[in-house]
């Protein structure tokens, strides 16, 4: 069981926390963050406003004790990543097929 003299201090500061002035503050330094991930303005933005969304949803499983910052970039990373692999799954799925959505040349043609 925790001592009082802890949870006195995780109450003061979870009232000294201010989550949304914390969430503004960081917006120009993860749109930075969000364009060397992506090399691309427009999906900056996307990736930004994508973590803004994830991190207001989640935001009572924010432990205020914890790094603001890091619970951030951590989410706005693992973000990018699920970008990457649906992107790299729609690819994949687009590069085996022909013009016409195909497999192969000749649609009755199976393998």
């Amino acid at each position: 069981m925790p001592s009082p003299g802890y949870l006195n201090s995780k109450i003061n500061i979870m009232r000294g926390f201010d989550f949304d002035k914390a969430l503004v503050a960081l917006q120009n330094e993860l749109h930075c963050f969000a364009y060397k991930l992506t090399a691309d303005k427009d999906e900056a933005e996307n990736l930004l406003q994508e973590t803004m969304l994830r991190t207001l949803d989640n935001k009572d499983k924010f432990d205020s004790g914890t790094n603001f910052k890091g619970w951030m970039y951590t989410i706005m990373r693992n973000a990018f990543i699920n970008n990457c692999r649906t992107k790299k799954i729609r690819g994949n799925l687009y590069v085996l097929s022909n013009e016409r959505g195909y497999p192969c040349r000749d649609p009755r043609r199976h393998f």
